[in-house]
């Protein structure tokens, strides 16, 4: 969050509402699409496997008259490696700093044990809680009345919306809610802006998706991307972009760089054509594989990687 608001920002007019909003719940119930849907465009990366994102996103909608910041925060999940503790830890922390919380609640699957354990952490929580049953486009409507009931013994007198953040559905309902729990206040970032992370960081988890998209079982949980460099060539319109896949285990490297080369240059291939719809310029992108064993249960490997 800004530390300090721009003297800009003091200038809203009265009645200017804004906030911190968290969007959490256990892993893979499509809190990153909804943030995406939210925003009106791609800032958080998606892909089927839970536990994708690792970092809290920050995206940003403004208004005439209000600006949300909502949160995308890691599922929370019973962890029990590091790396999963470190990713529960970025989530419950980002539940004492915001006004507001967005609860999913994937109805395919009904309540859970993770979700009980969201339950009685949001029970006590300053922040108005808005209780989202994501996914109605993929359930008979008949399945959603017990669930609602069972939502509302777990954290009463919240109010409840049926979602879909894939179509869109009930969205413009969700926001009219989230606006009218914001506080008054003054913009943090300048109109426009819909993200506070750098261009680097977005270029490291848009590759990171494309290997989640790409490989199968645990080599996507091995694996995380550093970029070692950017380079803007703006008389080219070009960004030069190279970075170091680091998979824990030696047996990975192979699958990842795949037969003559083909899983990597793949994965290249997604990631720069995305990146070059983002950025509006063409990207010279170079991707290396660097075997670092045991990182995801080394602290300094993973305060390095920014987890």
């Amino acid at each position: 969050m800004p530390s300090e608001i721009p003297n800009s920002a003091m200038q809203e007019a009265a009645g200017h509402k804004s906030g911190f909003v968290a969007i959490v719940g256990r892993p893979n119930v499509g809190k990153s699409t909804l943030l995406n849907q939210l925003l009106g465009q791609k800032i958080a990366i998606v892909s089927p496997k839970p536990q994708t994102t690792r970092n809290r996103i920050t995206g940003i909608r403004t208004t005439a008259g209000s600006q949300v910041v909502f949160l995308d925060t890691p599922g929370i999940h019973r962890a029990h490696s590091l790396i999963n503790r470190r990713m529960v830890e970025v989530a419950m922390k980002s539940l004492r700093e915001v006004d507001g919380v967005l609860w999913l609640v994937d109805v395919r699957e009904g309540i859970r044990k993770e979700d009980n354990d969201v339950a009685a952490t949001l029970r006590d929580s300053r922040a108005t809680t808005l209780v989202l049953l994501n996914k109605i486009d993929l359930v008979s409507k008949g399945k959603l009345l017990p669930l609602m009931a069972q939502c509302s013994v777990l954290l009463p007198e919240r109010e409840i919306i049926p979602i879909s953040a894939l179509k869109g559905e009930n969205l413009p309902l969700v926001l009219d809610r989230i606006e009218k729990l914001l506080p008054e206040g003054p913009r943090y970032y300048p109109e426009g802006e819909v993200t506070d992370q750098t261009e680097r960081f977005l270029a490291a988890e848009i590759i990171r998706e494309k290997i989640f998209l790409r490989t199968r079982e645990e080599i996507p949980y091995g694996t995380a991307v550093s970029i070692d460099e950017f380079t803007e060539k703006e008389e080219k319109n070009l960004v030069v972009i190279t970075a170091t896949i680091h998979t824990d285990r030696e047996s990975h490297k192979p699958i990842l760089i795949g037969k003559k080369g083909a899983m990597l240059k793949e994965i290249g291939t997604q990631a720069r054509e995305e990146l070059e719809a983002l950025l509006g310029c063409k990207i010279f992108l170079e991707l290396f594989i660097r075997v670092d064993r045991g990182w995801t249960q080394d602290p300094n490997a993973l305060t390095e990687l920014g987890l």
